[in-house]
């Protein structure tokens, strides 16, 4: 299956580190060789990055993980292809308008009558069961919210609800982004960390590379990362339990 990557931060913080470890399990050592993407949240803009070939090799991949574009929340993800071709149009994270704002989704898993889903006016633009599902997703909420809610931590309670009933069609680990909000949510396997003063030393998995947070940060910087797998050996990455749920904002759990 696919593996995930998300970011919220409390100030625009870049994700070279994190995207670096990442890459190489997108066709190197890793199966996930069928695309990958990233979504940037600056502002109510956001701007993805997306490329069918494997992440390992992608000079798209290599820039990003030289160039640090900051943001508070990050959505990303590396592809093996179960649902839909190889191509661009099957290639996560989907962006959608709700409310007139970006909504980022990416999924890891595979799920059965996904064509049945009702995804009312937002018709998936390729063939996979994952965007079927945000479709799905965006339709619900469009359907019980016809305009924005003030309070939008509902909203979430509301998309748990919902990934629950796709965690009955299959596997369905997923984030969801509004750009202000990050929820994750585990069929399967997921994990996060929450990085905060006192900063120290990090060091990847599959990458043999370190980097000593205390030289980049502040000491009021909070930076939480979520991943299907952990990506470092020398920190603590806690794991979301089965058909549970979390919701960041500005690096902070809300629920």
């Amino acid at each position: 299956m696919c593996e995930l990557l998300g970011m919220s931060a409390n100030i625009p913080t870049d994700i070279c580190f994190s995207l670096k470890g990442l890459a190489r399990r997108g066709g190197e050592k890793g199966p996930h060789k069928d695309g990958w993407g990233i979504t940037f949240y600056e502002g109510k803009g956001c701007r993805s990055f997306k490329d069918p070939m494997p992440c390992c090799s992608s000079p798209i991949s290599k820039l990003l993980q030289d160039y640090p574009i900051k943001s508070q929340v990050v959505i990303g993800h590396i592809r093996q292809a179960n649902r839909g071709r190889i191509a661009l149009e099957n290639t996560h994270p989907f962006t959608r308008e709700l409310w007139g704002n970006n909504w980022t989704f990416a999924h890891n898993g595979q799920l059965t009558d996904y064509e049945k889903l009702d995804t009312g006016n937002y018709l998936p633009i390729g063939q996979t069961d994952s965007e079927f599902a945000f479709c799905y997703l965006l339709a619900q909420l469009a359907a019980k919210y016809p305009k924005k809610p003030n309070k939008l931590d509902e909203v979430f309670q509301f998309i748990k609800q919902c990934a629950d009933y796709l965690n009955t069609l299959g596997i369905c680990n997923l984030l969801i982004s509004d750009g202000e909000y990050l929820f994750a949510y585990c069929s399967t396997k997921l994990h996060w960390l929450t990085r905060r003063a006192p900063f120290g030393k990090a060091k990847l998995l599959d990458e043999d590379v370190e980097i000593d947070f205390k030289i980049h940060t502040t000491p009021s910087d909070i930076v939480t990362m979520i991943a299907t797998m952990p990506l470092t050996s020398n920190e603590i990455w806690q794991a979301i339990e089965v058909k549970q749920a979390k919701l960041f904002k500005n690096g902070e759990v809300i629920f």
